[in-house]
């Protein structure tokens, strides 16, 4: 059985709605969301962006596969697809249907490269998704 891909519309090549969110989230926090999503739109050329929820939103096309948020103490760092993504560093967290996310702390280590694995399985997943939908 397929599923059904979540699909939003407007997403564009730069959104300015993303880099004032980013002025917005301009603390220790913020530059953290910042960094991962910059790696979120390194993924590929046809990636997509978009303000969803309060957050930006990185696509492939209008399939969204990552996203980040800050919160009072943390920052997400999430997955459309997550729970079909290979975790060897179980850095994944969460419990739904399809949704994981990182959650990073300033003052906790991060697995750089493991996050970075995430981010470009996620858009690779979701790429792979795209092709045979």
């Amino acid at each position: 059985m397929k599923t059904e891909l979540l699909r939003f519309n407007g997403a564009v090549e730069r959104d300015p709605a993303i880099d004032a969110w980013m002025k917005a989230h301009a603390e220790e926090l913020g530059a953290i969301a910042h960094h991962w999503f910059e790696a979120m739109r390194r993924c590929g050329d046809e990636v997509r962006e978009l303000l969803h929820d309060g957050c930006p939103v990185a696509c492939l096309g209008d399939v969204p596969f990552g996203y980040v948020n800050v919160f009072t103490s943390h920052v997400n760092v999430g997955f459309f697809q997550g729970a079909a993504l290979p975790d060897p560093a179980h850095l994944l967290q969460g419990t739904g249907k399809f949704m994981r996310h990182v959650k990073l702390k300033p003052e906790t280590t991060t697995d750089t490269a493991a996050l970075s694995k995430l981010i470009d399985t996620a858009y690779s997943d979701i790429k792979a998704r795209v092709e045979n939908s």
